[in-house]
């Protein structure tokens, strides 16, 4: 699958066979998610999950850098990479999404957000995490995720 092909195509996580994100993979069928990024996802090499996707233009506000909904929405997705494993194969709901802004985005820098799962027991699940722009730190995150029935 191309970096092109993810929107309006059937559900579910495929990978990245072309381009800048060979070897990652996308949600194919999320058109919110697809048209905000693309966002993007792996295991990194230390085994943990990475999202990431590269600022554009269209992703800046009026003063020439990312877009605070941009990055909180980037984030809100990651919260669901980060607990992959914790989730179980359940499908979940954001209860809670808080951030710091910690330094402006500018158009062309690799965003990536890493994060841990702190507490995970029945139903919910408690993420923190640290998005970054070229490696520099840029929004510090928490979000609750609820698991819900299919």
């Amino acid at each position: 699958m191309s970096e092109d092909e993810g929107v309006g195509y059937g559900g579910g996580l495929v990978t990245i066979t072309e381009g800048e994100w060979a070897g990652w993979s996308t949600w194919r069928g999320d058109s919110f998610e697809q048209s905000s990024g693309p966002f993007y996802e792996r295991i990194d090499e230390d085994g943990r999950p990475v999202s990431a996707f590269r600022a554009e233009p269209r992703h800046m506000n009026g003063a020439g850098f990312m877009h605070g909904g941009c990055l909180l929405t980037f984030a809100d997705g990651a919260i669901f990479t980060i607990a992959h494993e914790a989730m179980a194969d359940e499908h979940g709901v954001t209860l809670s999404l808080t951030g710091d802004f910690l330094d402006p985005v500018s158009v062309g820098q690799l965003v990536e957000a890493r994060g841990e799962v702190v507490r995970a027991g029945g139903k919910t699940i408690f993420v923190q995490g640290m998005v970054t722009a070229d490696g520099k730190p840029a929004l510090r995150f928490n979000g609750i995720i609820r698991k819900i029935r299919r």
